[in-house]
């Protein structure tokens, strides 16, 4: 129960912070935490602690977790690793004869319900299951275990500006057509497809990211 408690608080508190719902610098206490989603401190520290193994947050003494500042160079980082990884991934689902591809059009439905819905938490959501779903078919589970911990520790500001709505919407045909490309085999389709899939964003996290630096050095 305290394992589906954690995955719980952490869902709730990453969608917070990678979205940008919750500001660099602020503070997530875990008695206050666990007093708001009715559960008790175990769950809540436990995911908190996972967050800031990934960077997101910073434990600070007898005080709670801080939310860590955005870093440009990382995230650019981040991005490289991904397209080289997922990419990689793509490639290697689309060339396996024995591919298995269950389970990833309900997935990509989800993700098209929750960009009708305007649900940018159920699309993070969503979008994070298909793509772990989606790498995970192509039988490297180190592979898989380290795209999501990259995942996981990249800022996803602006995903609720005009541009990151709009490039949801674009993302939707794209989670299908993956589909149809590895169930086709076609490798030459599929590395471009993945490449702009994942690149597509980076310039969108950036410029959140520089207009919260130039609003956060207005109020300082």
């Amino acid at each position: 129960m305290d394992q589906s408690l954690r995955e719980q608080v952490l869902q709730r508190v990453r969608a917070e912070i990678i979205s940008g719902e919750t500001r660099p610098g602020a503070m997530y206490s875990v008695p206050t935490l666990a007093a708001d989603l009715g559960v008790s401190t175990t769950p809540v520290r436990e995911a908190l602690l996972d967050l800031a193994r990934n960077g997101l947050i910073e434990p600070v003494r007898n005080r709670g977790f801080k939310v860590a500042d955005p870093n440009l160079d990382e995230l650019r980082d981040l991005f490289d690793l991904r397209e080289l990884l997922e990419v990689h991934a793509a490639v290697l689902l689309a060339s396996r004869p024995d591919r298995t591809l269950d389970g990833l059009r309900p997935l990509a439905d989800a993700i098209k319900a929750a960009v009708d819905a305007d649900d940018v938490r159920g699309y993070l959501e969503t979008d994070r299951r298909f793509h772990e779903a989606f790498i995970a078919a192509a039988g490297n589970t180190v592979m898989t275990e380290t795209v999501m911990s990259l995942r996981d520790r990249m800022r996803l500001y602006g995903i609720t500006t005009r541009a990151g709505l709009e490039r949801q919407a674009a993302s939707v045909p794209e989670h299908y057509r993956l589909i149809e490309l590895a169930a086709a085999g076609d490798v030459e389709a599929i590395r471009p497809l993945m490449r702009d899939h994942i690149r597509t964003w980076e310039p969108i996290f950036i410029e959140a990211i520089r207009k919260t630096g130039r609003e956060s050095a207005r109020g300082r």
